[in-house]
């Protein structure tokens, strides 16, 4: 398993139950329609169907966004590995039914938010006009006074500061000017002047950069602003009562989210009639199936409907897509091959090949058994008590296998939310207990940990170097298989034993039988890498240039495998600064209590941070490290039409039936 088999399909039936039988094709979830391309055919233009459905389920998702705004639903953090909720078909068959009442409160709610949107927005307008007013509340006229019959006003402002007095001795005579208010940077002026002097009165102010207030309303500032304040209430009251509507309009929730996922299906079983094609008559569907499912699926439509369904290999030249399936090990890392990119047309599946040294390499950095411990623990937990989706149950199980890695790797370490076990015992109970690691402690001997990294990376690179052999001698290309491989190979495992010498101590004989394994890698190497060059100087070129990039990138390569050493020191290291720290005090009692508090605190947050590493790092050495030797990439995902909903899903499609 890997890879699945696909077929083409071609599905002949009747025009009448064309919308049944995409129903049951989307309900079944196997079948990737392609679009018709027969010009023999017709095809159907759906359009103005599809854009009143997204029109309705944008209402209905904007209904739903407003009461979750004002009416929160109640959560837990456990809620988000719930799932979607199931329906029978009769169930989601009845709620249908009910669509035209929910649409109508949806756009009640709709309704309402507009209410309190432009409440806000005429509330904030007239709060600025009250603000300007402020300053004019001493004036007793209304602000577009004129003046009498003898007289005319001037209400403005000028932009600086300047006394009654002042102004009064650049007007003329019969000219009174009152200030109504001022600062430093305006002065607030009301001027009467005589008919007469009105005009001159005016010169003289425009040339003082005079700008005279605006304003319609016959009213004075005071009762301008006693009015805005009572509107500013009507409008608050509105407001207010429409969100109580919303609130009580919040009893649709659970019908608003059934209509967006109702609707949702709705416009994808348009959009796949759109693709099919038509004759007076019948329908032609074509696309792609995975073969496992062909013949079950071929049966149940010809038991019940008039429909002829034939399956074909596809072509080689056809874009066929991609569906991943493996055993319960290796299919909790789909996810991570996906994050990459799907196996292209000639590749193979990397997520079986990877899978093993997944879980190893992220074990190994994480490496200590307490956490792995609280993972396996938590994870389990989730996994049987909550009804999750295909993705967060396969993510889920990823982890829970990273746990059990990482117990084993803390077990053989000794580390137990790092040292707690030696710090307890000889803090409280004054006993010095030792290591308790069944293999070696990194920290003792770092070395040791380092050269270990460096041998399960090595077999990590020629496990990609293997696959590689594969694909060239399935392909027929069993010379090129060989040449490929056996070299790097006996370069890699040559240089190794020579290379460890300067770390530690190797036996003479292994370092002997080393070096005449390099010399025949070597050898091989630059005679044979060229081997595609015509000229004598093109072969030898070719294999130089071989040999440099295979010592450069291979060295390379193992040497990122020491990241190994680094996340596993760096997580136990700091789990024992954590416990160092909660055993400080020296009063036995205050001690207790700063270490529970140390230990709960300090853990979770090392637990998380050194996940976040352990799993950004183990997806490097796979992207980097292996897919590199073998991987190419760039298959396009299976999409099937499905029951491609948020919030609902059918039992049935859990029962295959």
């Amino acid at each position: 398993m890997a890879k699945l088999k696909m077929k083409k399909i071609e599905l002949i039936a009747m025009l009448t139950d064309s919308k049944k039988i995409i129903e049951l094709l989307q309900r079944r979830g196997v079948v990737e329609i392609s679009r018709n391309d027969d010009e023999e055919l017709e095809n159907t233009n759906v359009t103005a169907v599809v854009g009143e459905f997204d029109k309705f389920r944008n209402t209905a998702s904007h209904a739903l966004e407003i009461i979750n705004n004002y009416a929160p639903e109640k959560s837990s953090i456990t809620d988000m590995f719930s799932g979607k909720t199931e329906v029978e078909k009769h169930e989601f068959g009845r709620e249908a039914m009910q669509m035209e009442k929910v649409m109508a409160a949806a756009n009640e709610i709709i309704k309402n938010q507009r209410i309190i949107t432009e409440s806000a927005n005429s509330s904030a307008q007239l709060d600025i006009k009250c603000d300007m007013l402020e300053r004019w509340l001493p004036l007793d006229v209304p602000l577009n006074f004129k003046g009498t019959a003898t007289t005319s006003a001037y209400i403005g402002t000028l932009p600086y500061p300047i006394t009654a007095e002042t102004l009064e001795e650049q007007l003329p005579e019969n000219c009174s000017v009152e200030v109504v208010s001022g600062s430093k940077e305006q002065t607030n002026l009301f001027i009467l002047c005589s008919k007469s002097s009105y005009d001159e009165a005016g010169e003289i102010l425009r040339k003082q950069a005079f700008v005279p207030v605006s304003e319609a309303d016959s009213h004075t500032p005071k009762e301008l602003i006693s009015s805005y304040k009572a509107e500013i209430k009507e409008l608050k009251k509105a407001s207010d009562n429409a969100k109580e509507c919303i609130v009580k309009l919040a009893e649709n929730r659970q019908q608003l989210k059934f209509v967006i996922d109702y609707l949702q299906m709705r416009k994808e079983k348009y959009d796949a009639l759109s693709g099919l094609g038509f004759t007076e008559s019948t329908f032609v569907l074509t696309g792609f199936i995975p073969e496992k499912y062909a013949e079950q699926l071929k049966n149940e439509i010809e038991a019940k409907y008039t429909a002829s369904i034939t399956f074909t290999d596809p072509s080689d030249d056809e874009d066929v897509p991609v569906l991943l399936e493996n055993s319960s090990f290796s299919s909790p890392v789909e996810g991570i091959t996906k994050m990459y990119a799907l196996p292209g047309k000639n590749d193979v599946d990397p997520t079986p090949v990877m899978s093993f040294f997944y879980y190893l390499f992220f074990g190994m950095m994480l490496s200590d058994a307490g956490y792995g411990l609280v993972m396996l623990i938590g994870t389990t937990l989730a996994l049987k008590k909550f009804k999750l989706e295909t993705s967060m149950r396969k993510t889920l199980t990823m982890f829970r296998n990273c746990g059990i890695s990482t117990i084993i790797w803390g077990a053989l370490f000794g580390s137990w939310f790092g040292d707690i076990v030696q710090v307890v015992a000889r803090e409280f109970f004054h006993k010095d207990i030792g290591s308790i690691a069944l293999w070696f402690q990194p920290l003792d001997d770092p070395i040791k940990l380092l050269l270990y990294s460096f041998a399960l990376g090595i077999l990590h690179l020629f496990l990609g170097v293997a696959v590689s052999f594969k694909m060239s001698w399935d392909a027929g290309k069993k010379l090129d298989a060989v040449l490929d491989t056996v070299p790097v190979y006996l370069t890699v495992l040559g240089v190794a034993p020579l290379a460890a010498s300067i770390l530690t101590s190797v036996p003479q004989p292994l370092k002997t039988v080393g070096t005449y394994m390099m010399i025949a890698g070597v050898i091989l190497l630059v005679l044979t890498s060229g081997r595609s060059s015509k000229s004598i100087f093109g072969k030898l070129f070719g294999g130089l240039y071989a040999l440099y990039n295979t010592a450069t990138g291979y060295l390379s390569d193992i040497l990122s495998y020491s990241r190994l050493l680094a996340l596993g020191l760096a997580t136990g290291s700091i789990a024992s600064v954590i416990n160092l720290i909660g055993t400080m005090p020296k009063n036995i009692g205050v001690k207790a209590v700063l270490l529970v508090v140390v230990f709960i605190v300090g853990h979770t947050a090392n637990l998380a941070i050194n996940l976040l590493g352990a799993y950004v790092h183990t997806d490097r050495l796979q992207f980097v490290e292996l897919f590199s030797k073998f991987y190419t990439g760039g298959g396009r995902e299976f999409a099937p039409l499905t029951v491609n909903t948020q919030y609902i899903k059918f039992k049935e499609e859990n029962n295959n039936e």
